[in-house]
């Protein structure tokens, strides 16, 4: 499994999704998988990849959480989750996200 991290200098919350993921696949025994990180810096860089706001979370290439979200605003992203609206998803989240990845 890939997982790449797409995100802008203006929203910081792509550090703690960072955190976040690599805690889910620890909790998963999946401690092997690399994380890495995509510093988007124009708008013809986000159009080419599935960007969804900073931070979108690829697993293998493909948005953790699809929506009809896309985009090539240099944007932050946010996240539904259980306690309202976040700019990273939950731990739990991820977990259920990386075990759902086909």
């Amino acid at each position: 499994m890939r997982v790449e991290i797409l995100h802008i200098d203006e929203c910081p919350n792509w550090v703690e999704a960072g955190t976040r993921v690599e805690a889910a696949l620890a909790e998963l025994g999946r401690g092997d998988v690399e994380v890495t990180y995509r510093l988007l810096t124009d708008s013809d860089q986000a159009a080419v990849v599935p960007f969804a706001g900073s931070p979108t979370i690829l697993l293998d290439g493909v948005d953790a959480f699809p929506s009809d979200g896309r985009t090539s605003e240099l944007a932050c992203r946010v996240y539904r989750t259980d306690t309202g609206f976040a700019g990273v998803p939950s731990a739990a989240q991820l977990i259920e996200a990386i075990q759902n990845h086909g």
